[in-house]
C-alpha cells in the first residue's frame, strides 16, 4: 500500500525543505510513481536525508564478526579496530586516531539480550518501536526459540536464494514467521499472499545501507590539509592497508543491512541515473545526492546497479534487472541502444559459468518470483 503523500515526508530530516525540493507523483500503470525535482540542483547537491520507515543489519554480520548497532546500523568498532581484523594485523596503529567518531564509552546493550547499541538514544528508539517485541532475553542461544529458528531458516533460504526462491521455502519461513510473530491485528500479512507481498515489498523496495567506521576515517584523512611529504606518507599507508585487506578479506568491508525508506523508493531506476544515495554518516539516514545538473520538472532516478553492472551490455543489464527486480527497463540509456545485438557481457558469461559449477540438484522444486 502506497503511502499518502502527506506522510511521504516524514522520515526526512527536513521534512518542510524536502516537500519544496521534490514532489512525487504518479507517472502511469507501468512505471507506478516517480520522484521529480521542483528546484534546480547543482552536480554534487545533497537533495534530501532521510531516516528508514524500518531496517535491520544482515544476518552474515554477526557471522564474519562485523558489528554494528542494532537500531541505527552505526558500525560499533574504532577505525583502527576495524582495519585491524580486516587486514590480519593485529598490531596496526592508524594516525590521527581522533578522526575517528565511534564512542565505545557510550555504547550500551539491550539488560535482557544483550544485542549493542551505539548510544543510549538507539537503545530506547529501538525498545519503543520493535525491540519489546522481538527481545529473546537469555533465549538467545536456545535453537528452539522461534524467533531463533525462524532467523536460521532466513539465513538458510533467504541469503541462499535471494529474490528467487522456492515455493517450498516461502511456505516454510510463512510457517516459521506466523509461529514467532503471529497477531490478530496483522493477520492479513500472515496469509499466503499477505506474507508473498511482504516478502516482495522488503526484497524489491529495500535499499541497501552500508556502514564502516574505517571508510569514514579515510574520508576524513583525505581532507586533512597537510604537508606534502606526510601526505605521500599517509597515502601510502592507506593504499597498503587496502591491499592487505583485499588479500586478507577481499570486498566485504563494511556493516551491511537494508532499509525501507518512503520518499527514496518513490525514486524509479535508470541505467544513466542522476543521483545516488550514500551513507557518509555511518548509520542508517540516506543521502540522496545529485550526479548531475538536474532541472525542475526533471524525474529523480537512482540506479538499482553497481557501476560495473551499468556498465555492462543491455542484455546483461535487463537480464540482472528482470531476475532480481522483475521488471524491463526503459531508460533513455537502454532505448538508445535498442538496435545493439543481445550479446551477453563477459562478467555475467563468467558468473553464469561458476553458478552452473555450483548448482546442486534442489532446482526440481517449484520455484516462485517474488
Amino acid at each position: 500500500m502506497a503511502a499518502p503523500v502527506d506522510d511521504m515526508f516524514s522520515r526526512c530530516v527536513d521534512p518542510a525543505k524536502a516537500s519544496n525540493c521534490v514532489e512525487a507523483r504518479f507517472i502511469d500503470k507501468v512505471k507506478g510513481k516517480g520522484l521529480f525535482a521542483k528546484r534546480p540542483f547543482k552536480k554534487g547537491d545533497t537533495i534530501f536525508i532521510e531516516q528508514p520507515l524500518v531496517s535491520s543489519q544482515f544476518l552474515w554480520n554477526a557471522l564474519y564478526k562485523y558489528r554494528a548497532c542494532e537500531y541505527c546500523l552505526r558500525a560499533l568498532e574504532t577505525a583502527e579496530e576495524n582495519a585491524r581484523r580486516l587486514s590480519g594485523r593485529a598490531a596496526l596503529n592508524l594516525p590521527h586516531p581522533e578522526l575517528c567518531k565511534v564512542r565505545p564509552d557510550r555504547h550500551q546493550a539491550c539488560p535482557h539480550c544483550q544485542v549493542m547499541y551505539c548510544s543510549a538514544e538507539c537503545r530506547q528508539a529501538a525498545w519503543e518501536q520493535h525491540h519489546r517485541l522481538l527481545c529473546i532475553g537469555s533465549s538467545h542461544h536456545d535453537p528452539d526459540h522461534p524467533l531463533n529458528k525462524l532467523q536460521d531458516a532466513w539465513r538458510e533460504n533467504v541469503l541462499k536464494y535471494s529474490v528467487v526462491i522456492f515455493q517450498g521455502q516461502l511456505s516454510l519461513l510463512r510457517n516459521l514467521f506466523t509461529t514467532a510473530l503471529y497477531e490478530d491485528r496483522l493477520s492479513q500479512w500472515f496469509t499466503p499472499e499477505g506474507f508473498r507481498s511482504l516478502f516482495s515489498l522488503v526484497g524489491t523496495n529495500g535499499q541497501g545501507i552500508g556502514t564502516s567506521s574505517l571508510s569514514q576515517w579515510v574520508h576524513a584523512c583525505d581532507a586533512l590539509e597537510l604537508p606534502s611529504q606526510q601526505r605521500e606518507q599517509l597515502d601510502a599507508l592507506i593504499d597498503q592497508l587496502y591491499k592487505d585487506i583485499d588479500k586478507e578479506t577481499g570486498d566485504f568491508l563494511n556493516c551491511e543491512g537494508s532499509g525501507l525508506f518512503l520518499l527514496q523508493s518513490s525514486c524509479n531506476h535508470s541505467c544513466a541515473p542522476n543521483a545516488e544515495a550514500s551513507f557518509p554518516d555511518n548509520n542508517f539516514l540516506l543521502h540522496l545526492s545529485a550526479l548531475s545538473d538536474i532541472s525542475p520538472g526533471e524525474e529523480i532516478c537512482i540506479s538499482y546497479l553497481d557501476g560495473c553492472q551499468r556498465e555492462r551490455s543491455r542484455h546483461s543489464r535487463h537480464k540482472i534487472l528482470r531476475e532480481n527486480y522483475l521488471f524491463v527497463c526503459s531508460c533513455q540509456k537502454c532505448m538508445s541502444q535498442m538496435d545493439d545485438a543481445d550479446m551477453t557481457s563477459e562478467e555475467e558469461e563468467e558468473e553464469e559459468e561458476a553458478e552452473g559449477e555450483t548448482e546442486g540438484d534442489d532446482m526440481e522444486d517449484e520455484m516462485t518470483d517474488v
